[in-house]
């Protein structure tokens, strides 16, 4: 070949190439604002900066690529946009999954493709989605209640504005508020490896929630959300439990509706090795994947346990039913009342005339009992009503520990007994 024709050759092969691969480098961009501007924005959970913010991306995750060159985009795009004091909102930015095949039929695979090239966010101050007027009527509600059962209807319409679904990239489970200023409950195994997660109010308010603790042992997590006025609910005492009572569970089970209602009855109350540390409550009523960490409620619209885990198969491997089990009200007080002293969630309605008796031990975890039934592990802060009480404690390879107690309203007791050996 003469060398001018492979000259000529050469650069018509490079022209082309640059062709190729113009689409490629001239990308495009993803600006993203908001009302108020400075909200933070996390794409795919990685904090990128503030409103208003751009993102370069090739060409070819906004329109299907044309050549071998393009650069496809091989997954699913959320934003997330937040600022303290003002709701949040997620915003899925892609569609798909598309299917891309080669010329030669041989290769193929699944790609997205950018919806938009821009997201302005609306973003809500928090006290006009919770006023303090929603507070107050939780309150007076769960007040009236407090004397007498209510029908199981009642009992949600008081309870599901402080039920809340929680997001993340891993999946999602269920919550519930215990303080008026966004302190909530969940399972360890639903924050799990989580620093924030996405709250959804049954109002469908969205709110960015911050993992604060978690305890792997009694499968416990609180998350807090800014601002106040929230809906919330009240704790009961794990010694006003009892087996046979009527409850209901509220979460957000997988396949079904938002805020989902299942009933039983208190199956047995007391330790379980297998649950973890705590005082656990057996129950029958349904409890399914997603419910996690919702609410386990009795007929006055109060919390007794955190939902936590169902059994549906024995140690032989036979299936089971009907054997759920929920954290009790009292573990999650006593785990909340160390986090925040001067936070500790409400106690039940009409608890009044009790008093507080604080219970630590040498060695700790040492079961509690009061007036025969179990109510806990050291430590624990009980509140218990007026009158005469005995206090048990019991620990393996100890002598079991006994003392009559006299409660007048609001006293304050502190027990610290050191469990000799047994013989």
């Amino acid at each position: 070949m003469q060398p001018s024709r492979r000259n000529c050759l050469l650069a018509s092969l490079a022209l082309a190439v640059c062709a190729l691969l113009a689409p490629r480098a001239r990308g495009n961009t993803l600006t993203v604002t908001s009302a108020p501007s400075g909200a933070t924005v996390e794409i795919d959970g990685v904090v990128i900066g503030t409103t208003p913010c751009a993102v370069k991306y090739p060409g070819g995750y906004f329109h299907k690529t044309h050549t071998v060159f393009g650069q496809r985009l091989e997954h699913s795009i959320t934003v997330r946009i937040y600022m303290e004091g003002f709701t949040s909102q997620e915003v899925k930015l892609t569609d798909g999954p598309f299917e891309w095949v080669s010329l030669n039929g041989q290769d193929h695979g699944h790609y997205w493709l950018l919806k938009t090239n821009h997201v302005e966010a609306k973003l809500e101050p928090i006290s006009t989605v919770f006023n303090q007027s929603v507070h107050k009527s939780l309150v007076a509600a769960t007040g009236s209640a407090a004397a007498a059962e209510l029908p199981a209807e009642k009992v949600v319409e008081i309870a599901s504005p402080a039920v809340v679904k929680l997001r993340s990239s891993d999946g999602w489970g269920t919550g519930f508020l215990i303080s008026e200023t966004g302190i909530l409950a969940t399972n360890h195994h639903v924050a799990e490896g989580q620093v924030s997660m996405d709250v959804i109010f049954s109002n469908g308010a969205r709110l960015l929630g911050k993992v604060i603790y978690t305890d792997r042992e009694l499968d416990l997590a609180i998350v807090k959300v800014e601002g106040s006025g929230f809906p919330h609910l009240s704790l009961a005492e794990v010694g006003e439990v009892r087996p046979g009572q009527t409850v209901l569970a509220i979460g957000n089970p997988d396949q079904g509706l938002p805020n989902t209602v299942t009933k039983g009855i208190v199956s047995a109350v007391g330790p379980d090795r297998d649950a973890g540390n705590g005082t656990w409550i057996q129950t029958d009523a349904a409890i399914n994947p997603g419910n996690s960490g919702g609410p386990l409620l009795n007929m006055q619209a109060q919390v007794v346990g955190v939902n936590s885990q169902k059994r549906s198969v024995s140690s032989d491997d036979r299936p089971l039913e009907g054997i759920g089990f929920a954290l009790s009200a009292s573990d999650l007080a006593n785990t909340v009342s160390r986090l925040f002293p001067d936070q500790a969630p409400p106690p039940a309605i009409g608890v009044a005339d009790k008093g507080v008796v604080s219970v630590t031990s040498e060695p700790l975890g040492a079961e509690i009992y009061v007036d025969g039934s179990f109510v806990g592990q050291t430590p624990s802060t009980l509140r218990l009503a007026s009158g005469s009480h005995r206090i048990e404690l019991r620990s393996p390879g100890k002598k079991e520990w006994q003392r009559n107690l006299e409660i007048s309203k609001d006293s304050e007791v502190t027990l610290h007994p050191v469990l000799e050996s047994s013989p």
